[in-house]
C-alpha cells in the first residue's frame, strides 16, 4: 500500500513540474524582450522649462552599439544635443529647445533575442527659444550718403562775347573812313586841276 501511495506521488510530482516548464518556457522569451519603463520628461507631459537632458528607461540595459535616438521638434527641426550616454538601464541624450510646440523622442534599441524594439515619447514645450535676429550689414563708419544731385564744382563762367551790333560798327567805322580818303583825294585832284588851269589861263 505504500509502495502505491509513493508512486502516485512521484506521478503527481512529474506532472507539476511538467506543467511548471509549460508556463515557464513561453515567458523565456518574452522575458529577452527589452522595453521602455519610464522617461524624463513623461509620455505627454506639458513643460514649460526646458530640461537639459531627455531620459530614458528600461527593463534592461540597451546596448550603445545597437540604440538609436532622435529629437525632432516643430517643424521636424532637430533638438538633439550630442550623443546619447548610458548608464546601466537609463540613457540620456542633451537637449537643444527651440521653438515651443511638441517634440518627439524616438528610439530603436537591441534585445537580447536579437529581435529590435522601437518607441517614441511625445512631450509639449509650451515655452519656446527666441529666434535670433536676422543680422544687418552696417554702413561703414564716416561714409557720407550719397547726394542726390552732384553740385557742380566750379560755377559756369559766362562768356563776354562781343555783340553783332559792335561789330558791325566797327566795320562801317572802316568803312567811312575808306570814303573820307577817296572824298579827300578827289578834292585834291580837283584843286590840283584847278590851279593848273589858272595857270595856263594867265599864261595867255
Amino acid at each position: 500500500m505504500g509502495g502505491r501511495v509513493a508512486r502516485v506521488a512521484r506521478g503527481w510530482l512529474v506532472l507539476g513540474v511538467a506543467a511548471g516548464a509549460s508556463v515557464l518556457l513561453p515567458a523565456a522569451p518574452a522575458a529577452a524582450h527589452n522595453s521602455l519603463t519610464g522617461s524624463d520628461p513623461k509620455n505627454g507631459a506639458r513643460v514649460a522649462t526646458a530640461p537639459k537632458r531627455i531620459e530614458l528607461r528600461f527593463l534592461a540595459s540597451p546596448a550603445p552599439a545597437t540604440t538609436k535616438i532622435t529629437i525632432t521638434g516643430p517643424d521636424n527641426v532637430p533638438a538633439a544635443g550630442g550623443a546619447p550616454t548610458f548608464a546601466a538601464n537609463r540613457v540620456s541624450v542633451p537637449f537643444t529647445p527651440g521653438a515651443a510646440g511638441l517634440y518627439i523622442v524616438a528610439y530603436r534599441i537591441g534585445s537580447a533575442d536579437g529581435h529590435p524594439v522601437s518607441g517614441e515619447i511625445r512631450f509639449t514645450l509650451t515655452t519656446g527659444t527666441a529666434a535670433a535676429p536676422p543680422s544687418t550689414t552696417a554702413a561703414p563708419t564716416g561714409a557720407a550718403p550719397p547726394s542726390a544731385t552732384a553740385a557742380p564744382t566750379t560755377a559756369p563762367t559766362n562768356s563776354a562775347a562781343s555783340p553783332t551790333p559792335a561789330a558791325d560798327g566797327v566795320d562801317d567805322d572802316g568803312g567811312t573812313g575808306w570814303l573820307w580818303a577817296i572824298g579827300a583825294a578827289v578834292a585834291l585832284v580837283a584843286l590840283g586841276a584847278g590851279l593848273l588851269l589858272r595857270r595856263r589861263s594867265a599864261r595867255g
